[in-house]
């Protein structure tokens, strides 16, 4: 279903008796009618009405047309916030306080205004008779897929505490991991960028200036000279059209990425890359082992926690493969020689499930991986950033050594024949 498919479904107002013959109402989003019962029904719901509320839905389809504004799932928890809600509303349950009083004291010391709106609609949703999970669900664009999902298993099986406390800590991992990959590839982008940025300048503005005295001189100009000069020229003539073309570059870059056989296409070239692809692999192998570790520890069954996994990764291809193990083992496979077989996997992480199977301990062994690529990643990208500062410096330094040769070597022709 696509992203905004979800965002559309209509909004149903209920009212039912819960298991304990309660009268409970509250809304929910669904497809249809039958839908909507279906799913109170799972939760244990019985249904005595079940109504579009057409002015909810109203408002969410303009909320969605208008880019979310005014939706309900508007504010994207950032990863340090969605942490610190996990844990403290972790430690609130732990200490015997009820859901909805736990929401209460974070809607009121949450900073961000979105964020509280966010809080408050979980509760109102938890008051109303859903489930926590399910009132989580409900706010797609503020939780990520795995946080319901973890959170309606933790409430099965009585230990939504500890679950959402595992939540917290994956969440502060991935933030880690996704910052230590910023900060290292910071320096060399922006060194990059500077450095065409100079030279760009220099042979549009400068050298134009400098050289125009040369161009008087009847006597034949050196190679470089004539190289610099043909290549500023252009550059001049040409800007208009360039920078048209570097614009058109880019958004025609924009409009393919978003299709998604470009982006699968794409994600298996970065990880099959020559120099860069066993970096992306662990960086995406990482992720995968860690949320797979985090979801079967929290008591979602494998079947489930696979695809959520895969989207985890933050890699296409992965993704797909994942679903193909997911498919597999479905189909009575074991895991590791299905993740062998698709050939993404390194054999550390293949050997490890394999070792997690036999011994009935796959969360434990997929912990070890992630901790273990974790460490490989961030030595790689310590390595590549040692790499990548001296060759830009070096690649600047023989792009100036150029121009100032350029230029200098008329000079000294011109020095010579004065003599």
């Amino acid at each position: 279903m696509p992203a905004g498919w979800a965002a559309l479904m209509p909004v149903y107002a209920w009212q039912g008796l819960s298991a304990a013959g309660r009268r409970v109402k509250g809304s929910l989003e669904a497809e249809g009618p039958r839908a909507a019962r279906a799913r109170l029904k799972r939760d244990g719901i019985f249904p005595t009405v079940v109504r579009e509320d057409r002015s909810t839905s109203t408002a969410a389809g303009a909320g969605a047309a208008t880019g979310g504004l005014f939706g309900r799932r508007e504010a994207r928890l950032r990863p340090p916030e969605l942490a610190g809600v996990s844990r403290q509303l972790a430690t609130l349950l732990a200490a015997g306080v009820p859901a909805v009083e736990a929401l209460d004291a974070l809607a009121e010391q949450a900073e961000r205004p979105a964020v509280r709106r966010v809080l408050q609609a979980v509760r109102e949703d938890v008051v109303g008779g859903s489930a926590l999970a399910d009132a989580l669900a409900r706010q797609r664009g503020s939780f990520p897929a795995l946080y319901s999902s973890m959170v309606r298993a933790g409430e099965a099986a009585g230990a939504l505490d500890a679950v959402l406390a595992r939540l917290a800590s994956w969440t502060e991992t991935q933030s880690q991991l996704a910052v230590k990959t910023r900060n290292a590839l910071a320096y060399p982008v922006l060194m990059l960028i500077a450095s065409l940025t100079i030279v760009s300048f220099l042979l549009a503005f400068v050298v134009p200036k400098v050289t125009r005295i040369f161009a008087d001189q009847q006597q034949a100009l050196p190679l470089p000279t004539r190289l610099l000069l043909g290549l500023s020229n252009f550059l001049l003539d040409n800007l208009g059209m360039l920078l048209f073309l570097l614009a058109a570059a880019l958004t025609g870059a924009v409009v393919a990425l978003r299709r998604p056989p470009v982006r699968l296409a794409l994600d298996r070239a970065f990880l099959r890359a020559p120099v860069v692809g066993p970096l992306f692999t662990r960086i995406a192998v990482a992720r995968f082992a860690r949320t797979l570790s985090t979801l079967l520890a929290g008591g979602l069954p494998l079947l489930d926690a696979l695809p959520i996994a895969g989207d985890v990764s933050g890699n296409g291809a992965m993704a797909q493969a994942v679903r193909a193990a997911a498919t597999a083992v479905r189909e009575g496979h074991a895991l590791a020689p299905t993740l062998r077989e698709l050939g993404l996997f390194p054999p550390m992480l293949v050997h490890m499930v394999r070792v997690g199977e036999r011994a009935g301990d796959l969360e434990a062994m997929l912990e070890r991986v992630s901790a273990a690529y974790d460490g490989e990643v961030e030595g790689a990208l310590a390595t590549l950033t040692a790499v990548l500062e001296p060759v830009l410096i070096l690649a600047m330094g023989a792009v100036v050594l150029f121009i100032v040769l350029a230029i200098l070597l008329p000079i000294f022709e011109i020095n010579a024949l004065v003599r």
